[in-house]
């Protein structure tokens, strides 16, 4: 928790006014998550050694899948590796379009210095490396071949380290961005990389530059994903690490976008021993893990990542690691946790009057709420808590002991259904088996 900046504190807090999970700073208030947190660890070793590995999160509506894929990040980049948090949706993101999904990746690529939209950042590191091998080996960086030198060894080490199955675009773009650099083309450069990150809206000079004419396909992007994972190892990065949350989303999908969305998951399980270095992480709720509708219904995909228990217990190292709901106790220790780091005027008056009697209460108060749910009921705690610590830091003759009265805001769809029985949006269709296809 010494660790936090006064920024990162503000930014968790307003994020859970907002019923939202904070972006960073979420290590300080993790708690009962040890043993999943283990697992997730074991999975960066794996990748940090070269392998290529996937990891599915599963777990019901309040069970933390998006923390722990956000924790997940920040372990991650807190080990060396580069991350990127991509959020399924049925808008902006279609996910049986991999070149959707790589920009979106591309897009939220980060790494601890910054947060989003690193890949030039990465690539100005690699051509670093690349120099610096160069000078070490005896070359003058100030003789006239230099940047010569640079761009074929860019192009050999690019050959190398993807087995020659980088795309011949790719490799010219990267190629062209370091060119436009050395001779101060900036804008021209910025915009490669953006066609570099997917980006569909980049003028015909820059392209002109590269010697290209379209955008990156659906068919082609996993192949520049492999040119983007090498160039994130050899910048220095100990590998990639791709949260992809809200899975679920694909079962409220058309029929046919469904169908071709979870084929894109098969094929990414299936690939992913290929791509050393990269780990994926996906979340979902069991009914899209355990239903026709959704990876139940790909036999392929199914029986490679099958949820098994033996009664109570499930193995965390098997394909899905279960998510558990939160439980009184757990809610408790979170909201201790978060008064230690609250930002509080007189820290003497909050912890009085946002007493662990206090806490106990509420936390009966809004279960009760929610007729009893523990599990559905974390969003709408914290906001309801971290309101509770505002007015007591805002106004010094307020007491929630005889003020406080709990009254649910902004409910979500689950929320909404534990609370008046309004019933979930469900396909209208009957439920049957995904085709297997090949969708790149």
């Amino acid at each position: 928790m010494n660790t936090l900046t006064t920024q990162d504190v503000e930014h968790i807090f307003e994020a859970l006014r907002k019923g939202l999970v904070p972006e960073r700073g979420i290590e300080a208030f993790a708690v009962g998550i040890d043993k999943q947190r283990g697992e997730i660890h074991r999975q960066l070793d794996l990748a940090h050694s070269g392998e290529g590995t996937i990891k599915f999160f599963r777990g019901g509506y309040g069970c933390g899948k998006t923390f722990m894929g956000r924790l997940a990040g920040l372990d991650a980049q807190a080990q060396g590796f580069a991350t990127s948090f991509v959020v399924v949706s049925d808008n902006d993101l279609r996910f049986h379009r991999f070149d959707d999904v790589y920009r979106k990746v591309m897009t939220e690529l980060g790494t601890a210095s910054c947060p989003r939209g690193a890949l030039g950042d990465i690539l100005d590191r690699w051509i670093g490396c690349v120099e610096q091998t160069l000078v070490a080996a005896g070359e003058n960086e100030d003789a006239d071949d230099f940047d010569d030198l640079v761009s074929r060894r860019l192009d050999a080490d690019l050959a190398a380290l993807t087995g020659g199955k980088a795309p011949q675009d790719f490799v010219r773009v990267v190629q062209t961005i370091f060119d436009l650099k050395q001779r101060g083309e900036f804008a021209d450069a910025g915009a490669l990389i953006s066609w570099l990150c997917g980006s569909g809206n980049v003028g015909a000079s820059a392209k002109k530059a590269a010697g290209i004419k379209g955008d990156i396909g659906s068919r082609d992007a996993l192949d520049y994903l492999r040119g983007v994972l090498e160039i994130v190892k050899a910048a220095g990065y100990a590998g990639l690490v791709i949260v992809i949350d809200e899975a679920e989303t694909i079962l409220r999908m058309r029929k046919d976008s469904r169908h071709k969305s979870l084929n894109g998951i098969r094929q990414i399980a299936d690939a992913a021993g290929s791509y050393p270095g990269l780990l994926w992480m996906i979340t979902g709720t069991p009914e899209f893990f355990d239903t026709r509708q959704g990876v139940a219904g790909l036999p392929p995909l199914h029986d490679r990542i099958r949820f098994l228990k033996q009664g109570r217990f499930a193995s965390l190292r098997q394909a899905q690691l279960e998510l558990t709901p939160f439980d009184a106790e757990r809610l408790k220790a979170v909201a201790l946790r978060l008064r230690e780091l609250y930002p509080a005027k007189d820290q003497s008056r909050l912890d009085t009057r946002i007493s662990t009697a206090f806490v106990e209460r509420l936390v009966a108060d809004v279960t009760a709420g929610f007729k009893g749910d523990v599990g559905v009921v974390p969003r709408q705690f914290l906001r309801a808590f971290v309101t509770q610590m505002d007015l007591v830091d805002e106004h010094a003759d307020y007491d929630p002991a005889t003020e406080y009265g709990f009254s649910p805001s902004d409910l979500r769809p689950e929320e909404e259904h534990v609370l008046t029985g309004a019933p979930l949006r469900v396909q209208d269709e009957e439920p049957e088996l995904v085709p297997q296809e090949e969708v790149w």
